[in-house]
């Protein structure tokens, strides 16, 4: 980062307005970044709540966990680190870690339906049935 005189205030307030903004990412970084939203590793805050004109974000992005650590390929200056991202692409990163939750929330319903008993030792008597009308 380039350092810059205190005593130039207009090119200080340049550079505030530079950040304000945001940066958008490339599209395979934009992807990397989106399967962390959609696992829900990536923790987001405004960059200046105090600012209404500011829609820039604050994106810490957390390392995969677990099974998907094993999977999910995330650059190296990606892991761990915070990013400011323009307002486009942190609503869209908003709504993937939204789908995400949605998602797991329904399967994790499913799953606490599911009869598991059934499907493994039930099984259905129409061999036995054939063979008996056979037998008659």
């Amino acid at each position: 980062m380039k350092s810059i005189p205190i005593t130039d205030v207009s090119s200080l307030k340049n550079e505030l307005n530079k950040y304000k903004k945001g940066k958008k990412l490339e599209i395979p970084r934009f992807n990397q970044l989106a399967r962390m939203a959609y696992l829900g590793r990536l923790v987001m805050t405004p960059l200046d709540p105090e600012d209404a004109s500011c829609q820039s974000f604050l994106v810490h992005v957390q390392q995969p966990e677990g099974l998907a650590a094993h999977f999910i390929e995330l650059d190296e200056d990606l892991q761990d680190t915070i990013l400011i991202l323009d307002s486009e692409q942190s609503m869209a990163m908003a709504g993937i870690m939204q789908a995400g939750v949605e998602e797991r929330a329904r399967w994790l319903e499913a799953l606490n339906q599911r009869d598991f008993y059934f499907s493994a030792f039930y099984r259905p008597r129409e061999g036995r049935e054939a063979a008996g009308a056979a037998a008659d």
